[in-house]
């Protein structure tokens, strides 16, 4: 007897999930293939084609899936809105990805896709992977691939003499042994305290981790009893190569891998494992933000929002309050107060008379940040669509507020409130506070830190346009970041002038400009009067930082920039560099 003939819906159910799938491994493929193009860039120093890499590599994402809807689409003609058809589709995609490591990240691609065909607001468990208390590693066993090696107490230069010969590029060191006796001297002096003998062996991942202008080697080193974070980094100079930095400190290495970093290019057969080794040098640091500085943004925010709203639940009698700091003429910023995020949604209307603005011009600015090396002081903020709270779980001033004044940006279904589009951060203690909090020596190294990063942002063609303080926060590392994007621009795209003399008293007196202001006019000289710093700090900044002030070092730059000629920005002190 012939078995029964599979029901036509079933195989086209099938069909999709398959065109799904193989979508996902051509995207997978076509990242990996932007990827490897790092160590090229590397080796021949060619930082511009690498800034322009990573710009294709974000945008890569969401051209996929748009590929991938036209192709379903044309699949499934009339029958593509079909919500129980989804639901077989659903089904055999998660019976193909089973036991795969990276099966989350193929789920998210899904989802993306699914939410996309029906315009999903809020969560369809029915054609939706829904995973809220499962993390993507927790299943993962499978070991990364990494080198190890033993460290000999009598000759320690030669196991850095063999992880350097190990990863090849084609471009010689300036010293090979000289840089491997550097590295093998940095790591027994920061280990001191762990006795006598304290390096004995040191693992690092196969896979070498590009960004900006350095390649990483990135492992553990270990003693007789404990380990920490083994990161070497690595410089193309002139044409040699040579070891710059050896990270040993769990701190270094996170704001190594924080969210004011841009996205490491790191050529991982497979993610999921990495991020579980990753883990072990990091415990501290969210997931999500592991998945995310390894240039997979979708399945950040897919774990920030699966982390996030299990805390949520676990603390129902807890609010949504504003968040702490100088209320914004542009966002309305809110958070849980035991959770280390914040929630910006648009205003309706901007306080900014001088400067006509709109949503779409906001929206714009936090698109640009994901297309710029971030440096170390431009914070990710990722925007979410259609995000469900309860009603109750807002403080009646909070959801008075947003009613009042966001109330294009939100609507009320039932019990719950809709965001419908928010932006969401990391949760850091806006400068303006932290500077009255502060003990005097303190504040004054945190203020001379908003001088480098307005000058670090600068190198990198950023110009903040804002410059007060209660636009920029302080991480817990006691780094300042710059979060407030509604007019940040490219320094290049300004007019930075001299402040003219005035020819007569009323024209010194007068509260406005007596000469006509550009919308891009910019007058360094005039900086101090808009930071809003006391006059010790301003004085500080001014002594360790005057070229901020000078319109000529700023023009300067931009010629520099326009060249195409950035500044290197490290991403560490001079501190942690090798002798």
């Amino acid at each position: 007897m012939e078995p029964a003939a599979q029901p036509e819906a079933d195989v086209r159910a099938a069909a999709v999930s398959r065109a799904i799938f193989d979508a996902f491994e051509d995207y997978h493929a076509r990242f990996a293939d932007i990827t490897r193009r790092a160590k090229r860039r590397f080796e021949a120093a060619d930082w511009n084609a690498a800034r322009m890499d990573a710009v294709e590599r974000i945008g890569l994402y969401d051209l996929c899936v748009a590929e991938c809807r036209l192709r379903v689409e044309s699949m499934l003609l009339e029958h593509a809105h079909d919500h129980a058809l989804w639901e077989r589709v659903r089904q055999h995609f998660a019976g193909r990805v089973a036991g795969l490591i990276d099966r989350e990240l193929y789920k998210t691609f899904y989802n993306t896709l699914s939410r996309r065909f029906f315009q999903t607001r809020g969560v369809d468990a029915a054609i939706e992977f829904i995973a809220m208390d499962v993390e993507p590693t927790d299943a993962i066993t499978h070991p990364v691939a990494r080198h190890t090696y033993a460290v000999s107490p009598e000759r320690p230069t030669d196991a850095f003499v063999r992880v350097l010969g190990d990863y090849r590029f084609d471009v010689p060191y300036a010293h090979l042994t000289r840089c491997a006796a550097a590295i093998a001297v940095r790591l027994l002096d920061d280990l001191t305290h762990w006795g006598e003998h304290p390096v004995r062996q040191v693992e690092l991942l196969d896979t070498v981790f590009y960004r900006e202008r350095r390649a990483y080697l990135i492992g553990r080193v270990f003693g007789e009893h404990r380990f920490s974070p083994c990161v070497i980094a690595l410089v193309n100079d002139g044409g040699r190569l040579r070891a710059e930095a050896v990270l040993t400190a769990r701190a270094d290495v996170a704001h190594l891998f924080g969210t004011s970093r841009s996205y490491f290019h790191a050529d991982l057969a497979t993610v999921g494992d990495a991020v579980v080794f990753l883990r072990s040098i990091l415990p501290n640091k969210p997931i999500d933000e592991i998945y995310t500085v390894l240039g997979r943004a979708k399945q950040g925010k897919t774990e920030r929002f699966r982390t996030f709203f299990r805390h949520f639940a676990q603390h129902p009698d807890e609010q949504l309050v504003h968040a702490d700091g100088t209320p914004g003429m542009v966002m309305a910023v809110f958070t849980l107060p035991s959770y280390p995020l914040v929630f910006k949604l648009i205003r309706d209307r901007f306080a900014k008379d001088n400067k006509p603005m709109t949503r779409e011009d906001v929206e714009g600015k936090y698109a640009l940040v994901f297309n710029l090396d971030r440096i170390g002081r431009l914070l990710d903020a990722q925007p979410y669509r259609h995000l469900r709270f309860p009603r109750g779980r807002f403080s009646p001033a909070l959801l008075e507020e947003l009613r009042a004044t966001c109330a294009q940006g939100i609507s009320e279904d039932g019990e719950d409130v809709v965001l419908h589009l928010c932006y969401v951060q990391r949760r850091l203690r806006p400068l303006n506070l932290y500077l009255r909090e502060q003990a005097p020596e303190a504040a004054r190294r945190a203020a001379l830190d908003y001088g480098q990063a307005i000058k670090d942002l600068a190198r990198n063609n950023i110009f903040p346009g804002d410059m007060l303080l209660k636009n920029f926060g302080v991480s817990r590392h006691g780094r300042v970041v710059f979060y407030d994007y509604d007019e940040l621009c490219l320094v290049s795209e300004c007019e930075f002038r001299d402040w003219p003399k005035a020819a007569s008293y009323e024209e010194q007196m007068a509260p406005e400009p007596w000469f006509h202001v550009g919308p891009h006019d910019v007058f360094p000289e005039r900086f101090a009067q808009f930071m809003g710093l006391p006059a010790a700090q301003i004085e500080a900044v001014r002594g360790v930082h005057g070229q901020l002030f000078d319109p000529q070092w700023w023009r300067d730059l931009q010629a520099r920039l326009r060249a195409g000629d950035y500044p290197d920005t490290p991403p560490y002190p001079d501190g942690l560099r090798l002798a």
